[in-house]
């Protein structure tokens, strides 16, 4: 990690955006489930961190660009190098979900 990422703050509105912009890209949400019923993202896939393993059952591609969120960017930084070590080469650690200005489903 150089300088400039360890003070580079991500801002998940522009990660969203750039998300629905990508094709076939993924939105994934690694809180629990329960925070996720809470409130998430319109479009967005959960995997809980602790289940990243079954990632490969809904992400297959390891080419897919995904795009990772949390509630505060410290989980989907670990999901972010979780991934890439799985072999995932388009992981983006977009933030998280307290920043999000949008709307949100809940259920």
């Amino acid at each position: 990690m150089n300088l400039f990422q360890l003070f580079h703050r991500t801002d998940i509105n522009e990660g969203v955006a750039e998300c629905r912009e990508t094709e076939h890209a993924v939105l994934l949400d690694v809180r629990t489930r329960e925070e996720y019923r809470e409130g998430h993202i319109p479009g967005s896939v959960n995997i809980p961190l602790d289940a990243l393993d079954d990632a490969e059952k809904n992400i297959s591609d390891k080419e897919t660009p995904i795009f990772v969120y949390c509630h505060s960017g410290g989980r989907s930084a670990h999901a972010k190098h979780y991934l890439n070590q799985m072999g995932y080469h388009a992981v983006t650690n977009i933030g998280g979900i307290m920043s999000y200005r949008g709307q949100v489903e809940r259920g």
